[in-house]
């Protein structure tokens, strides 16, 4: 059974920073690409950040280019998205995600099999 778990997420304020982390178990972590996800209240989910399996590779969304960073530790299981200079617009549930469909647009949550429950962040003005 795939599980995986965020943390991380915080009320902060602009300007600010976090470091979001997701858990995998039940699943060949060093295998897959993963990605994370954001959703705001009436908002569909958006593709945040990317990374490859042997984590050479990582693509952003344009909004967080230069302010996020994506890695993972293939020895822990673990992937994580460090937010720097956060703003209000990045308030949201963030969702970790396992890659399972290989093509398509790495910012696309249909390619995506496997989900955490989320962690909210919010930033205040």
């Amino acid at each position: 059974q795939v599980q995986m778990v965020e943390s991380g997420g915080d009320l902060v304020q602009a300007g600010g920073s976090l470091r979001l982390s997701c858990t995998a178990s039940g699943l060949r972590f060093g295998g897959v690409a993963m990605g994370w996800f954001r959703q705001s209240p009436n908002e569909e989910r958006e593709g945040v950040s990317y990374i490859s399996q042997d984590g050479l590779t990582t693509f952003y969304a344009d909004s967080v280019k230069g302010r996020f960073t994506i890695s993972r530790d293939s020895a822990k299981n673990t992937l994580y998205l460090q937010m720097n200079n956060l703003k209000p617009e990045d308030t949201a549930i963030y969702y970790c995600a396992a890659r399972t469909t290989p093509g398509g647009r790495w910012s696309s949550p249909r390619y995506f099999g496997y989900w955490g429950q989320g962690t909210q962040v919010t930033v205040s003005s």
